[in-house]
């Protein structure tokens, strides 16, 4: 069966869901998702979709942001289905995993990936360590988790959360976690 799953990040993009939803339809879609969520907050239309989804089955997209958020989230989801013996189809980028082009394509992709993440983070170093020989590089700025016992002293004293925050130079947020976290 042919599973398709739309995606748009707010609901006055309602022109772009109604397109996904016509191609997948057009593609012969027996099983429609539809949700309107950004890709960094919660999807749960995305985890009924995989969840509904069989052995043989395919889950259909027609764009490759529409369905993950990042390159390990694809992957994570790409695995999850393929452990179960679910097929993949992204339209836009013509990759189907149930035929060995799909499955070489995807393989490309994934090295791709992999190759600019490790040169990211080469070009990462690089940097670091040439910020550090110039005196210049501070480090990551210090979170509430490494200022957990500061905060809780504050506290004691009975400071309250905005001046803890002031303080520390953190969010208040972060005070207020850490302060719930016991």
């Amino acid at each position: 069966m042919l599973v398709g799953y739309a995606r748009t990040s707010s609901l006055e993009q309602e022109a772009g869901l109604e397109a996904q939803l016509r191609e997948l339809r057009a593609l012969g879609c027996e099983k429609m998702f539809q949700e309107q969520a950004s890709s960094v907050g919660q999807r749960n239309t995305l985890e009924q979709a995989l969840g509904f989804t069989r052995e043989g089955d395919t889950l259909v997209v027609t764009k490759l942001d529409r369905l993950a958020r990042s390159v390990p989230h694809m992957w994570e989801i790409i695995r999850k289905l393929q452990a179960r013996g679910v097929g993949i189809r992204i339209i836009n980028l013509g990759i189907d995993t149930n035929t060995p082009t799909g499955k070489l394509m995807l393989s490309v992709l994934d090295g791709v990936a992999e190759f600019e993440r490790e040169m990211m983070l080469e070009r990462q170093r690089e940097g670091i360590a040439k910020t550090k020989a110039e005196g210049k590089y501070r480090g990551r700025k210090p979170t509430a988790r490494v200022k957990a016992d500061e905060i809780k002293v504050l506290h004691s004293r009975g400071t309250s959360l905005s001046e803890i925050a002031r303080r520390l130079e953190i969010g208040k947020a972060s005070v207020h976690r850490v302060l719930n976290h016991k």
